[in-house]
């Protein structure tokens, strides 16, 4: 009687992957690319808004730490007030441009969690993405239901991290209902992880992707390439992603600065992007 239990129930777990997998999804139309305004970190967010509007992408994600401009007296955005934040989501607005979601940092309290959940809010971002604090699992996941919104879980190196693996990412997804993953491909190889591998694991938590590329596995010192031209296979991350009927933003992100800025890089990203996704089946 156990044995057929069992049979019956990874028969059951086949069907619904295989109900995931057979989504339909046109990477065209449902994926979103933009870009992790990290990628213009060294200059405030107006200048950086600018620089994404130049080329040509409609969606971003903003950062709490983000220095807000001269009019606002370069505060962190995390630092602003209603009126303030209101005034950058008029910039983004103007251009004609998303802001879908923001990187928090959080701090140790919930009320530090819950001032950057409220900047999300007026931001109006559909999700925060963040490094949760371990001990503070239930009461981000708590938040993140009061303000109706994602938390999409990031991953840095090993030794830098709790989520350098994509097994620790699930296990903070299991039993909160508001978490999923932001897939960050650059990162994963620093740890040794194969960022196709990875995506696999994650299959159907994945809310949003960095595209980052390194030029090597298993060190964490590098510093990030332009998209396509290190150890990541793009090609098989995205058929991975199209299988598994992902649906959602793809944010091109540079750690390093390359001068005079990260724009050149980020519009060759645009084009080997758009030149693969154009070749999926």
């Amino acid at each position: 009687m156990k044995k057929l239990i069992l049979i019956a129930g990874m028969l059951l777990l086949t069907m619904l992957m295989n109900k995931a997998y057979s989504q339909k999804t046109d990477p065209k139309n449902d994926w979103k690319l933009g870009v992790a305004m990290y990628t213009f970190h060294t200059i405030s967010f107006p200048e950086a808004l600018a620089k994404v509007d130049s080329a040509g992408i409609d969606y971003i994600e903003g950062m709490t730490f983000h220095r807000s401009g001269p009019e606002l007296k370069d505060s962190v955005i995390s630092q602003l007030s209603p009126a303030s934040v209101a005034k950058l989501k008029k910039l983004v607005a103007d251009r004609g441009m998303k802001i879908e979601s923001i990187y928090i940092g959080g701090g140790k309290t919930v009320d530090s969690w819950k001032k950057e959940f409220e900047i999300a809010k007026e931001l109006g971002v559909k999700f925060v993405t963040t490094e949760p604090p371990v001990n503070m699992w239930d009461s981000i996941d708590s938040l993140a239901g009061v303000y109706g919104m994602k938390v999409a879980i990031h991953e840095h190196w090993k030794g830098v991290s709790a989520y350098w693996h994509p097994d620790s990412v699930l296990a903070a997804i299991k039993g909160h209902p508001n978490f999923g993953a932001c897939a960050d491909l650059g990162h994963w190889p620093k740890s040794g992880v194969n960022p196709v591998d990875g995506v696999k694991k994650l299959a159907g938590h994945i809310i949003a992707i960095h595209l980052k590329d390194i030029a090597a596995f298993n060190d964490p010192k590098l510093k990030d390439v332009t998209v396509g031209t290190g150890v990541v296979n793009f090609p098989a991350v995205f058929a991975e992603l199209k299988k598994q009927g992902f649906k959602g933003p793809i944010y091109i992100e540079r750690d390093a600065e390359t001068l005079p800025s990260n724009l050149p890089s980020v519009m060759e990203t645009v084009k080997y992007y758009n030149k693969e996704v154009g070749k999926l089946k």
